[in-house]
């Protein structure tokens, strides 16, 4: 479309005109606007401080963020000129354990093993029902889910726990890496990481920083939550596992564990159900019901054992023996003698105590595939015993006492007031028998070290009888204290 030229000039003409009016009413307006303002008895004030020497104080009401900022910032000035004072050793540890307690709250999700964790069960427990329902499951399948769950179980407990990170016996390469192929089936971690974080256990048992899994931190984070995010005292960095770092095969194990975990849990497991003519079927209940099982099982030694059950050997942590819990952990349920024994390949250390793991390496010494099995001797476990026995009866004493030691209570049964004066005594010889026992431990360390290598034997039996007088004086005071507690009616455990 084309426009002439004299309509385009009259047309910008009258846009002109009407701009230069409305631009002097705008002024117009702001002059009536600033003479309002200038009226009002804030900016008058404002003019008469501006105009006298002194400045202007500003309500606290009116104060700026930059004015609250600035305080900020002198306090924080005077914080740190006065932190240049040295800290005291309990301010230091208080300031360590804040700093520890932030990383545990900050602690980001440990995304791959939270997925496994969570997605296997509910799998597990949705699918299970509906193909049970639906399908026949031959009995090979059934026996592949026992033998796949004993194999996979017992390499835990005999192989990643007692032969890897207690040492507690020697094993045939075969044996060793039998028992591996087992763990890695269990997707529990590389031995590294397991073996790494069971030794952390061991020696900061209960500590809520530095246990991987404390029990002090409760049920659910002892018994799974632990894994669940990446908190401090997860991190291993492997300085306490220096024998199984220098392993070729442990090493392998480690760089390639996620290969190693789908090539058993799934190739491994379906191949097997392929042999049987039922792949799904094993893959499922071999395959993911065994593991979800495996898992739980073994959790419950770093959750329901540290809360539920005796302690006959020691109260300096919150193991427990657990007989029930024994059943389905194959052994590991004598807790509280683990925790103070650990170098003991037993667990259920009592010969009619349910320990297949013991049992198992046991026969694999009788046939030559095992070696160097250690045990704490019978006097140093029955000294444990009686010392806790001791314990648990200054307990109950301690409540028909007073401060002096008189009974509190003169109508108090014969038999209570008795077996008060009956402990003080048994613990008197009790502890005269010990320093015995200890002087003969010192004196055989000193004979062993006086003789040549080939003669140790000699000052072994040299010592062999008093050290079986010494026994038979403790066994002496279990028993009278077992007689004690029971005339009581009071469990000695």
């Amino acid at each position: 479309m084309q426009i002439r030229n004299g309509s385009l000039l009259s047309s910008l003409r009258a846009v002109g005109q009407r701009s230069l009016h409305n631009a002097s009413k705008a002024v117009n307006s702001g002059k009536k606007v600033a003479g309002a303002l200038s009226r009002s008895p804030l900016v008058q004030l404002i003019n008469k401080q501006l105009n006298s020497s002194s400045p202007l104080p500003i309500p606290t009401s009116m104060k700026t963020v930059k004015d609250e900022r600035q305080n900020t910032a002198e306090l924080e000035s005077e914080s740190v000129g006065n932190s240049s004072e040295p800290l005291t050793a309990e301010e230091q540890l208080q300031q360590e354990q804040l700093a520890k307690e932030l990383a545990f709250k900050r602690a980001p999700i440990n995304w791959i093993p939270a997925a496994v964790l969570i997605a296997t069960p509910i799998a597990a427990a949705v699918i299970t029902p509906w193909y049970l329902a639906t399908h026949e499951v031959s009995k090979p399948v059934w026996i592949t889910f026992g033998a796949v769950a004993i194999w996979t179980g017992m390499s835990i407990t005999t192989g990643y726990h007692r032969l890897m990170s207690h040492r507690t016996y020697k094993a045939h390469p075969a044996v060793r890496n039998f028992f591996l192929l087992g763990a890695t089936l269990a997707v529990q971690g590389s031995a590294f990481d397991w073996c790494s974080g069971h030794r952390t256990h061991h020696r900061h048992v209960d500590d809520p920083m530095d246990d991987p899994y404390s029990a002090k931190r409760g049920f659910w984070f002892s018994h799974i939550g632990w894994m669940l995010k990446n908190y401090p005292s997860g991190n291993f960095d492997y300085k306490n596992i220096p024998d199984l770092t220098k392993d070729k095969v442990l090493q392998i194990q480690h760089k390639y564990y996620g290969l190693w975990v789908v090539a058993t849990n799934v190739g491994l497991i379906g191949a097997i159900g392929w042999l049987i003519g039922d792949v799904w079927g094993t893959l499922l209940l071999a395959g993911l019901v065994r593991l979800v099982i495996n898992h739980h099982f073994t959790f419950f030694i770093n959750s329901l054992c540290h809360m539920f059950g005796t302690r006959p050997y020691t109260d300096t942590n919150t193991a427990r023996d657990n007989f029930l819990l024994a059943i389905p952990t194959w052994g590991e349920g004598y807790h509280n003698y683990h925790h103070f024994f650990q170098y003991d390949y037993r667990n259920g250390v009592k010969w009619w105590q349910y320990d297949p793991t013991k049992w198992l390496i046991a026969a694999l010494a009788k046939v030559g595939l095992a070696s160097d099995l250690r045990t704490v001797d019978n006097m140093t476990i029955k000294h444990a015993e009686v010392n806790m026995m001791f314990k648990r009866a200054q307990k109950k004493i301690e409540k028909i006492i007073d401060e002096q030691g008189l009974i509190t209570d003169s109508n108090l049964p014969r038999s209570l007031q008795n077996f008060s004066d009956r402990v003080h005594f048994e613990y008197q010889l009790f502890n005269d028998t010990v320093k015995e026992w200890q002087a003969l431990k010192a004196k055989a360390m000193q004979l062993k070290k006086n003789e040549f290598a080939e003669r140790l034997h000699e000052a072994d039996e040299a010592l062999k009888d008093q050290y079986h007088m010494i026994e038979k004086r403790i066994l002496k005071h279990n028993h009278n204290l077992k007689q004690a507690f029971k005339e009581i009616s009071f469990k000695t455990a």
